[in-house]
């Protein structure tokens, strides 16, 4: 078993929050052990093969829970769509990461209306490790699917909209509403496109005071402004590392960038002032789309903690 605590809650804690989690099965929060080794084996979750297979989350079934040897994973309707692309036969293996977040390989029986399967492994999960959260400007047309797309694609754990005064992009709480769930779908489909071991978690939109209140609680928070031209993302986290005395397994990581126009010098001396260990942040003498400091940014973050290596 593994953390499947939601990312963003190793950032801040708000107890209105709490009953969203304790809801939703595939954040919930550690569960207990429970014995199936006389039905399936242990393997290790970073073998190759269990990395290579198609990969399916269940945000409602724990297949440990199944008394039966074959049955049927309850999908949801867009992942029946992609199970049938992928043109699933009997006799495949596939990943699912159940509603506990437990890792399984898994042998289709059948594939009719329904996909059955048989346990074959209960994966052994990986430590949680270093964590980057990325807060983004919200930006016209669909500038944020891309960054939701890719910067998932590249170990990014959860996403906050940034409601920024430079934000050409008005959402009221129906449309917002309805971008978060876009949101967390094309976060879904990058996680399992890229093999990740979780989906990360989209939050709704936040104005930068809030962001503020959501990361008190992270290692360190790198604000990418174009106004920054000494410290960089490097040295930054190198600073909060060793004055947090955090080791990198633990760090806790949040990256802000702005929208189309940039932060303004306001929004940024927000964050600077709201963290003891909040930096601005240079990304290099070029001028760069919100859709590519959205994904520069992170990805340095993540390598300097030593992922994308």
């Amino acid at each position: 078993m593994h953390d499947s605590t939601p990312p963003l809650s190793h950032f801040h804690y708000d107890p209105n929050w709490d009953s969203k989690w304790d809801c939703n099965p595939e954040w919930g929060t550690r569960h207990a052990a429970r014995d199936i080794s006389s039905r399936v084996a242990y393997v290790n979750l970073g073998d190759n093969r269990f990395m290579s297979l198609h990969r399916f989350f269940l945000d409602n079934q724990i297949l440990s829970d199944e008394s039966s040897e074959v049955f049927a994973l309850r999908l949801t309707p867009d992942d029946v769509k992609h199970a049938r692309v992928f043109r699933l036969q009997a006799g495949e293996h596939i990943a699912v990461i159940d509603a506990s977040s437990d890792y399984f390989e898994c042998e289709v029986t059948s594939f009719d209306d329904d996909l059955f399967v048989r346990i074959c492994a209960h994966e052994d999960a990986e430590e949680m490790g270093p964590q980057v959260i990325l807060l983004q400007g919200l930006a016209k047309g669909d500038k944020f699917d891309s960054v939701v797309r890719h910067a998932t694609e590249i170990g990014v754990a959860a996403f906050v909209p940034l409601v920024c005064e430079r934000s050409v992009v008005k959402l009221d709480k129906k449309k917002a509403q309805a971008r978060v769930s876009r949101w967390e779908s094309i976060a879904k489909s990058a996680a399992m496109q890229a093999g990740l071991r979780s989906i990360p978690e989209v939050a709704a939109p936040a104005s930068v005071e809030d962001a503020c209140a959501m990361v008190a609680g992270a290692t360190c928070v790198l604000v990418a402004w174009e106004e920054a031209h000494a410290l960089t993302i490097k040295d930054a986290i190198s600073i909060a590392l060793a004055d947090t005395l955090t080791p990198v397994q633990d760090a806790r990581v949040a990256v802000v960038v702005g929208p189309e126009g940039g932060l303004t010098e306001a929004e940024v001396d927000c964050f600077v002032s709201a963290h003891d260990n909040a930096y601005a942040v240079t990304l290099g003498p070029h001028i760069l789309r919100t859709e590519t400091a959205g994904l520069i940014a992170p990805a340095i973050a993540i390598y300097e903690l030593g992922g994308l290596q």
